[in-house]
C-alpha cells in the first residue's frame, strides 16, 4: 500500500462512523450496521453493542466476522468508486476489567458522546474487532491489499 492509499485510508476511517458488520448467523451470512470508533495505535474497532442484537449473539458463537466501510456518496463519484474498506478479523467482548476496556469506552464517547447513557444498560457491552487482513479500494484500478499490522502502522500517530 503506497502512501496515498494509506493516507486515504486512514481518512475513511477516521470520517466515517458507521460499518456495515458481518457475522456468521445459524450457519449464514448476516449483515448489519454498527457504529465504530477505533483503538489508539489501530489496535482495533471498538463497538458498543447490546446483547439483545443478533449479531452480538453470532459474535459470541463464532468470532470470526467482516466490517465494511464506505465513504459517503457524492455526485461527482459513481457509486463503483467510492472509497471503502473491507476488514477481516476476530471480535472479542472487552469485560470492565479488561485493560483495553477504559481505551475502547474513552474513544466510543468522544466520537458518539450521546451514547453516554446507553453505557448505563446492562444488556450493552463493547466489543473489539482485531484487524487481520484488510482489503481497500480507493477507487478505480485503487486496490491494496494489507495485515492488520499494516493497518496499526497506518492508524498510529507517528505514521
Amino acid at each position: 500500500m503506497d502512501s496515498a492509499q494509506a493516507n486515504a485510508l486512514r481518512t475513511l476511517l477516521e470520517t466515517q462512523e458507521v460499518a456495515a458488520l458481518g457475522t456468521l448467523h445459524d450457519g449464514e451470512p448476516f449483515v448489519s450496521m454498527v457504529p465504530f470508533a477505533l483503538l489508539p495505535r489501530g489496535r482495533g474497532f471498538v463497538m458498543h453493542v447490546s446483547h439483545l442484537a443478533s449479531h452480538t449473539r453470532d459474535m459470541l458463537a463464532s468470532p470470526n466476522v467482516s466490517l465494511l466501510v464506505v465513504a459517503q456518496p457524492s455526485p461527482e463519484v459513481p457509486a463503483q468508486a467510492l472509497a471503502r474498506v473491507t476488514v477481516q478479523g476476530e471480535a472479542r467482548s472487552l469485560p470492565q476489567d479488561d485493560p483495553d476496556y477504559a481505551d475502547a469506552k474513552r474513544v466510543y464517547l468522544e466520537r458518539f458522546p450521546q451514547s453516554a447513557q446507553m453505557f448505563t444498560f446492562s444488556d450493552f457491552s463493547l466489543f473489539v474487532v482485531a484487524p487481520r487482513t484488510v482489503r481497500f479500494i480507493g477507487g478505480f484500478a485503487q486496490a491494496a491489499s494489507a495485515t492488520g499490522e499494516t493497518l496499526a502502522a497506518i492508524l498510529s500517530p507517528e505514521s
